[in-house]
């Protein structure tokens, strides 16, 4: 079985299976609310990981309305799946800056054949949360928002964690997108568990272009430099 049907079963199967969460708090499931979250992301792990080769696995925090939540695969927003990964979506291209950084810095490394035959991305928490303003918008939240909802998913991270090694990864080293409470958590669940040997946290992507972007490039270069690490080994 290759890389991309492992990736393509793993998402099927997806389902939240943790404990309650806390009031107020809805999870999202991309799987299962997007028509189109499983055709599309079959055509994008056919595409890019069509083998049997190993990866080094990059763990954001979990999906977000306008990237995963809508195309099913980690950091890529419908804008960059029509441009940078030429397939097809069906709406409203959307826009998430985390998406954006992510693929210019693919775009740096060499492209997204190159980077997606060394690299997969997704997160400790592979489905989403959400929660909803006063007005009655919904917004995103992240299970390290609140004591409560970070207890009640703290099984279902370790045990999908377990599921994504066993898709076939590299357990030397594990790239962690955010250096403070998704580092922290990551950190403190490897202590217990060692599923990887170490971990190298990067500044989320999100962080970035909300409050670094004049630094941008400075970014970008830290992010490669810490793949090519793995790479020349």
């Amino acid at each position: 079985m290759t890389f991309a049907q492992k990736v393509i079963d793993f998402n099927k199967q997806l389902q939240y299976t943790g404990n309650a969460l806390p009031t107020g708090i809805r999870i999202m499931n991309p799987f299962k609310e997007s028509s189109q979250a499983l055709s599309i992301s079959d055509i994008f792990y056919h595409k890019y990981y069509d083998d049997n080769e190993k990866r080094h696995i990059i763990l954001g925090i979990n999906p977000g309305r306008f990237g995963g939540g809508l195309t099913g695969i980690p950091f890529t927003d419908p804008k960059r799946l029509l441009t940078e990964c030429n397939i097809n979506y069906i709406g409203k291209a959307t826009h998430e800056p985390s998406s954006v950084f992510v693929y210019e810095m693919i775009n740096a490394y060499g492209g997204v054949e190159a980077f997606y035959k060394k690299f997969y991305i997704n997160s400790l928490c592979p489905l989403g949360f959400t929660t909803s303003e006063a007005k009655g918008n919904e917004k995103n939240y992240n299970y390290y928002d609140s004591k409560e909802l970070t207890i009640a998913v703290t099984d279902f991270v370790i045990e999908n964690i377990k599921k994504q090694i066993d898709l076939g990864v590299q357990t030397d080293v594990c790239f962690c997108f955010g250096t403070g409470k998704n580092e922290a958590f990551l950190s403190k669940l490897n202590e217990q568990y060692n599923f990887f040997k170490k971990i190298v946290a990067l500044e989320h992507p999100r962080f970035i272009m909300q409050y670094k972007t004049k630094n941008k490039q400075f970014y970008i270069d830290k992010y490669l430099s810490a793949f090519n690490s793995v790479n020349n080994k």
